[in-house]
């Protein structure tokens, strides 16, 4: 079947593009914020739902749901058509934020974030994939770095609007998303039926759908639990990863033998893709597994209540905005896209570098200077990953090969929070045992008594409050120990970066294409090997 066969080109206007954008834009920012808005609540939650052993379960079970479910939007997009099949997301997005509103215990919020997961996995892949049905890659930088300003939004929006829910109706959080969703849908619905697509023959691949969110699954549990819920090297998270490296094993066997696969692995012979998707591996790790740690810095040394900290990440947005904005009009003008994910690489293990340069008396002007360096890396890289692949692979591919980025990018911050979470804990906990005998020596009995009495050198950094209200020289010491384990966690991050700027070197700079229609199934100057 030929390319002109399968899709006759859309011929939307542009008034029409602008209007479509803004649906996926409006989907694209509900599952962005759903990220970052219930962290701030949860106390709140948690208070009037109880249920507190599981409160975790509240955010695992989003992350769970939607990255596992990431790759079966972009496949099934390819076979029974885009519209559809963000419908579907998009309402069963909005199905599950209206369900998380009216919850009444713990298990059923749990339950419907799940839900809400399922539907923010398609959000996030299909507004890459359906905007690059109706613009050329030459033309589509300028769209989707906008994408990437939405992206940037979300990161301080999500804390800001989820802080102010948690002081006036926790249950808003989920509600306000009832009505976006709906005019998301409207709009997409509307927009979306002028684009044409030619439904082909199709056989869906459930075993290995089965197999692949299995697999995800046990792994990311095993992610999440480590080390926090139960030691690394328990029973029940080397047997997750055991499990999880198995299932991961057997999908790549069903994938290599079936028709229609959820995740064609022919696309990785394509060295655009392995490589591109191997840098959105190493970029999710540094950018999810380090920023989480800048609100923490705020808090427990600056003193900034959870609020307040997330408007002080603003820098970090203006950086992605302004970056995501200007990368995809200058890959619209120049054509080509390999060096804005170096530059953006680049600008990421040199932010990360400096943050290990930050002290406790250290302005918070100079940590803002850091911020914005960060956020222009990752506006810079993310975006021009995305686009590299697009270029590079069929149209009968486009929604798998789209949502395989979103997908390893998601999988490597799942990592690094993992990997960036231990590397703190165990710095922590040797800083903590060298100040803190000294620090509580200091103090007049009845203090030492009362620190004692609130866990001595167990200190929790995830209770900040609780922290800036102990004596001076014990938050003193906790403040200078948790300082010196982030330098650590911030060169970690700086190295590990460096493995982002060697892949993206040698990443192939192929022009991008003036038309719509895709690559051939093999081109062969881009094969990897």
């Amino acid at each position: 079947m030929t390319i002109a066969e399968e899709r006759a080109a859309p011929a939307l206007s542009r008034q029409q593009i602008l209007l479509l954008l803004s649906g996926l834009m409006t989907g694209m920012l509900l599952a962005a914020l759903d990220q970052t808005i219930v962290g701030v609540a949860l106390p709140t939650i948690v208070g009037e739902l109880g249920g507190i052993n599981h409160y975790s379960w509240v955010v695992t079970a989003y992350l769970l749901a939607s990255t596992a479910s990431t790759p079966l939007y972009g496949k099934m997009a390819d076979l029974v058509g885009r519209r559809p099949v963000f419908l579907f997301s998009i309402g069963m997005f909005l199905l599950g934020s209206l369900l998380a509103g009216m919850s009444q215990n713990m298990t059923q919020l749990i339950v419907t974030r799940g839900l809400q997961g399922i539907g923010a996995g398609g959000l996030m892949t299909l507004a890459f994939t359906i905007i690059s049905d109706v613009v050329s890659p030459r033309d589509r930088g300028r769209y989707q770095g906008m994408f990437g300003a939405v992206f940037g939004l979300s990161s301080v929006a999500g804390p800001l609007v989820g802080g102010y829910f948690a002081e006036t109706n926790w249950r808003w959080i989920f509600f306000i998303n009832v009505p976006l969703a709906v005019v998301a849908m409207i709009i997409c619905w509307y927009v979306m039926r002028l684009i044409p697509f030619r439904r082909r023959d199709h056989a869906i691949d459930w075993l290995g759908a089965s197999l692949l969110v299995a697999g995800v699954s046990a792994i990311l549990l095993a992610l999440s639990w480590g080390g926090v819920e139960y030691p690394w090297s328990s029973p029940l998270i080397l047997g997750l990863f055991v499990v999880g490296a198995m299932l991961a094993g057997l999908f790549l066997l069903q994938e290599s033998r079936v028709a229609e696969p959820i995740l064609p692995l022919n696309l990785f012979r394509v060295r655009t893709v392995a490589l591109a998707n191997a840098a959105g591996f190493v970029l999710g790790l540094v950018m999810f597994g380090s920023i989480i740690f800048v609100p923490l810095y705020l808090q427990i040394v600056k003193g900034a209540s959870p609020t307040s900290s997330g408007l002080l990440m603003l820098p970090m947005m203006v950086g992605i905005i302004v970056a995501s904005v200007l990368t995809g009009r200058a890959m619209t003008r120049s054509g080509r896209y390999k060096w804005f994910p170096v530059a953006g690489s680049v600008a990421l293990v040199v932010g990360g570098l400096f943050f290990t340069q930050l002290e406790v008396r250290s302005s918070l002007w100079l940590a803002f200077v850091f911020m914005v360096l960060i956020g222009a890396g990752l506006g810079l890289s993310m975006q021009s990953l995305v686009l590299a692949v697009q270029n590079a692979i069929p149209l009968r591919d486009l929604g798998a090969g789209t949502s395989a980025v979103t997908f390893f990018r998601s999988l490597g911050g799942s990592f690094g929070v993992a990997i960036l979470g231990a590397v703190l804990n165990s710095r922590l906990s040797e800083e903590l045992a060298a100040r803190m005998p000294d620090a509580v020596a200091a103090l007049p009995p009845d203090q030492a008594a009362q620190v004692a009495a609130q866990g001595g050198t167990e200190i929790s950094i995830n209770e900040p409050a609780a922290i800036l209200a102990l004596p001076e020289p014990v938050r003193a010491a906790i403040q200078y120990a948790f300082v010196d384990s982030l330098h650590t966690v911030f060169l970690v991050t700086g190295l590990v970066g460096l493995i982002a700027v060697a892949i993206t070197l040698v990443l192939p700079n192929h022009e991008l294409r003036s038309n719509i229609e895709s690559v051939t199934n093999s081109p062969g100057a881009d094969l990897a090997g």
